[in-house]
């Protein structure tokens, strides 16, 4: 069994139970109450002081862990200790001040949700995992609300760069004859650090004070609540979606205290929209929709459109419908899988790309391979692996006998019938009428209203067209924004990907706040195999398309994640860093794409402004959607008998 030394549970208790009188010289600040008056919550800026350092350690069950990890999405305050501390105003402070903190925490349910404290010992030869278990007990009666790790490192190796990232100076102190006597000199620092990853504060041993600590964390907290209101649309800025979701929202669950907020199937109630309307007048910041010659938009076409995105048996087994994929309250993608799902549970290779404003596309698919929309929709209908049918002919076949569409084909293309060019037709001119826009972007900065959009945005609009460049290839011009340039790009996603770059452990979560870390050996002997894809390479066969794939469009998109052609992107927040740090470096990386070197409050502040881009009219169109009624095998059907031979007529 193994014991924390004596004389730092003697400390320990002194720290924590005594008065700051009865030590026998003098403590620090932090064992009594503060002599001065701190500034209201709030009131003043904690500016990011630099990148918080990742690292490998051990926690108390001798599971290795990354810091960035452990810090998840939460503010942590990290601190380097060691057990055998014996001076008062050292580590003892540190646990003292911790303690506190934690007992706080029974009482703020805000603080322990959103803090996390973590001990970091940098003595790892006699601060084992077992040791740092029983430190970690001594700890207990500070309640159980909110998180307090303790953890070490497998060995000073491990540990050396981690305190190289936090200029932490540690050294033996050696007894006369050269012996380690126990002791480390060390400056003491706590490090308060955002869940970006950005370090705001740093404490010394003058300043580790309970009610400073907190009044700091209240602050970035009420800060950052200003924030997600601003961005949400405080004041004249546009708010988001209110029908637009996933349907089982896992924000959060990482976190013990996630709460489900499923939607309910009953608040699916629909409101038919004017569609056409849209194409007759686009929204703000939209130019006038493509619509080609032999197929002019009409009501009647749309509304058959709609009816036959809707239906589940334009699959081969009347169980997948076009809006399976592209589901409506989830930005007509499907925010809750990377890649999507067909027929019988098969894995489609890519990401569902939304709809919203596909009129505008000159390139459809990831990879660019058609150019019009009454073209685009027989890949899905005939993909082995999306609605699986075997030919043209029998989706055809299928749909003249059945009773519902009889003689809507005959009415809205002037007596022609079902065929591959009118389903397409029909489809397409659907998909032509999900076009948003008046966004709070546009309402800015094409209706001329300063006050539309938030400051963050607006700073980050500068950003975009400025610094970042993302204006590039998420075009803007005087008149509207398609934020898209119908081009191809090779961002490197592919090629890490193909390369199998990938990290050696990856994290499972079981339960909410619960996560396994599983080796990568494991999940490739339960797990397919990831599907190859090359990009545009599959299309043209020319080895310079490799791994590229198209531009998408940026309206809309906070509605719409994951993001990138494979999903493997899943916020804006980790497509921002993924730009910052310059794509995946391979030979054929788009030359536009490099380092950035963005501040923390840069990225926040480019985040804002793609969270502006969300359009006025979303609701309409996802209320349509749910008025719009669904296609199911009936009795009568042509294979409501299944192994009959359908009659061709």
């Amino acid at each position: 069994m193994s014991f924390l030394p004596v004389t730092f549970l003697m400390f320990l208790l002194s720290a924590v139970t005594l008065p700051s009188e009865a030590a026998d010289s003098p403590v620090a600040p932090g064992y009594g109450p503060l002599e001065y008056a701190l500034p209201e919550v709030g009131s003043y800026q904690l500016p990011a002081l630099g990148k918080a350092g990742d690292g490998k350690v051990l926690d108390t069950t001798r599971r290795v862990r990354r810091l960035y990890d452990l810090f998840g999405k939460q503010y942590v305050l990290l601190a380097f200790i060691y057990s055998s501390c014996s001076d008062v105003n050292g580590c003892p402070l540190t646990s003292h001040v911790f303690y506190s903190i934690k007992a706080q925490m029974k009482h703020d349910p805000e603080l322990a949700r959103h803090l996390k404290l973590i001990s970091l010992s940098f003595d790892p030869e006699v601060d084992t995992p077992e040791v740092m278990k029983l430190y970690a007990n001594n700890f207990r009666y500070a309640g159980r609300a909110g998180e307090w790790q303790f953890v070490t490192t497998e060995s000073e190796e491990k540990l050396r760069p981690i305190l190289r990232d936090y200029h932490q100076e540690v050294q033996r102190q050696l007894t006369d004859d050269g012996k380690y006597s126990g002791a480390y000199s060390h400056v003491l620092r706590v490090f308060l650090i955002d869940p970006q990853k950005q370090i705001r504060n740093i404490y010394s041993v003058a300043f580790l004070h309970k009610d400073l600590l907190l009044n700091d964390v209240r602050t970035l907290l009420q800060q950052n609540r200003a924030a997600e209101m601003a961005l949400a649309g405080q004041g004249r800025q546009k708010q988001s979606a209110v029908f637009s979701g996933p349907g089982d929202d896992k924000h959060g669950y990482e976190q013990l205290a996630y709460q489900t907020h499923s939607l309910a199937l009953d608040s699916r109630r629909g409101k038919a929209a004017d569609l056409m309307a849209y194409v007759v007048k686009p929204p703000l910041g939209l130019p006038k929709v493509p619509v080609p010659a032999d197929n002019p938009v009409k009501e009647k076409k749309v509304q058959l459109g709609r009816k036959l995105f809707f239906d589940r048996r334009l699959s081969l087994n009347n169980t997948i419908s076009c809006a399976m994929c592209h589901i409506p309250e989830q930005g007509f993608s499907s925010n809750e899988l990377a890649m999507a799902v067909g027929i019988e549970g098969r894995t489609v290779r890519r990401n569902s790309p939304t709809i919203y404003n596909v009129a505008y596309a000159k390139l459809l698919f990831h990879d660019g391979r058609e150019d019009t929309l009454e073209q685009q929709i027989w890949g899905p209908l005939l993909a082995a692996s999306e609605m699986g049918n075997p030919s043209v002919g029998y989706v055809l076949n299928k749909i003249r006998h059945i009773a519902e569409y009889d003689g809507r084909f005959e009415a809205a293309f002037n007596g022609r019938h079902v065929s591959m060019e009118t389903l397409g037709m029909a489809l397409a001119s659907y998909e032509r009428t999900l076009v948003s826009g008046a966004s709070a972007f546009d309402v800015w900065y094409y209706g001329n209203d300063p006050a539309a959009l938030s400051a963050a945005a607006q700073r980050g609009f500068r950003i975009f067209t400025g610094k970042g460049n993302c204006v590039a290839c998420h075009l803007i011009n005087e008149r509207y924004a398609l934020f898209m340039d119908n081009g191809l790009h090779n961002t490197g996603i592919g090629y890490r990907e193909s390369m199998g770059i990938r990290p050696e452990k990856e994290r499972i979560f079981v339960a909410p706040g619960v996560s396994i870390d599983v080796d990568r050996s494991v999940i490739d002997q339960v797990g397919a195999a990831p599907p190859k894809d090359l990009g545009r390479y599959e299309i043209t066969q020319n080895p310079h398309d490799r791994w590229k794939y198209k531009t998408p469009g940026l309206r809309n998109i906070a509605l719409t994640a994951p993001y990138m052609h494979n999903g493997s992107l899943s916020t804006l927040q980790e497509v921002v860093d993924f730009y910052d740090q310059g794509g995946v470096p391979n030979e054929g990386l788009d030359p536009l794409i490099k380092p950035l070197h963005l501040s923390a409050q840069e990225k926040q502040d480019l985040v804002a402004f793609l969270q502006s881009l969300t359009g006025d009219n979303v609701d309409q169109l996802v209320a349509d959607a749910f008025a719009a009624p669904v296609g199911d095998l009936k009795k009568g059907d042509p294979d409501w008998v299944r192994g009959t031979e359908v009659e061709v007529r």
